[in-house]
């Protein structure tokens, strides 16, 4: 089904576009034909993904903005119908890291809560409510995590935002399917990238508890995710609406969940994590 020109005509958003999974999800629907839009908090990292992808053909344009501001999201969504308008939603923008729940602070908790979960609603109630009011229907996936079914020790922000996207997937399905808009998501498990790693394994190698624990034995790739996505976004699978599709190699269903091994860590463990992500927000921080 992946033809060249399998989205041509489409213009999709990719929150979270310029790195990592968001990037490589864009790049393969640009590959397909697609014109992508492309948003994140970091202008030069968007600027010099929206250059790198457009230079192999097609039309990358990017938004620098910080999605947990609703108001910067309806003047990007604005922008984005007035200069082409949009026909799908990828909901990748995300936050997340490993802590123990009694040490969160409110600050740390919103960190991520405030991305994923109110971050995800203004882009998805911005765009569907012109995809309403304009008649022409639309395509929305969010990026949720296996752990939305059985819960997520230590990342309980992340565990109780990414539910909440899952439900936002259901519930809009049923209230906007009379409208022609679907909504889906994937729970990925484990494709390492360079940020997620250092917050959610500090310390060890991208990946190795993955491949210790899989039943097959490895992590996931970009390219899977990249053509789940294709796939979902694309008119090949027009009843498919309401549904989370995990894609881990059945490792949720073999270990029950992610993290619980941590219960094992002691105060010494815990610092040296909290010290090794704090030094990676920090450096982030100043790549702005």
């Amino acid at each position: 089904m992946f033809q060249p020109d399998l989205f041509k005509g489409q213009r999709i958003l990719v929150t979270g576009g310029g790195t990592g999974l968001g990037r490589a999800m864009a790049e393969r629907m640009l590959g397909l034909g697609a014109e992508i839009v492309i948003c994140g908090r970091r202008e030069g990292v968007l600027r010099e993904a929206a250059a790198e992808m457009g230079a192999a053909g097609g039309r990358v344009d990017f938004y620098p903005l910080d999605i947990r501001n609703a108001q910067a999201v309806e003047e990007m969504v604005e922008d984005c119908f007035a200069t082409g308008g949009l026909t799908g939603l990828l909901n990748n923008a995300a936050g997340n890291f490993i802590a123990r729940t009694e040490d969160l602070s409110p600050r740390g908790f919103d960190a991520v809560a405030n991305i994923v979960m109110h971050g995800t609603f203004y882009v998805t109630q911005a765009v569907g409510k012109r995809w309403i009011a304009a008649g022409t229907g639309g395509n929305v996936l969010s990026i949720v995590v296996t752990w939305v079914r059985n819960g997520g020790p230590f990342v309980v922000p992340s565990a109780m935002s990414k539910a909440a996207v899952t439900a936002m997937t259901k519930s809009l399905a049923a209230e906007w399917g009379r409208h022609g808009i679907r909504l889906n998501a994937v729970a990925p498990g484990e494709i390492p990238t360079p940020g997620m790693s250092k917050r959610l394994n500090p310390g060890e190698e991208p990946g190795a508890r993955t491949v210790a624990a899989n039943p097959m034995g490895r992590v996931g790739t970009m390219e899977e995710l990249g053509d789940l996505a294709a796939f979902l976004l694309s008119g090949r699978c027009g009843w498919l609406s309401g549904e989370v599709i995990a894609m881990d190699g059945a490792q949720a269903l073999a270990t029950g969940g992610n993290f619980y091994e941590l219960r094992h860590w002691g105060d010494a463990e815990w610092k040296a994590a909290r010290e090794a992500i704090e030094a990676t927000n920090a450096k982030d921080r100043q790549a702005r």
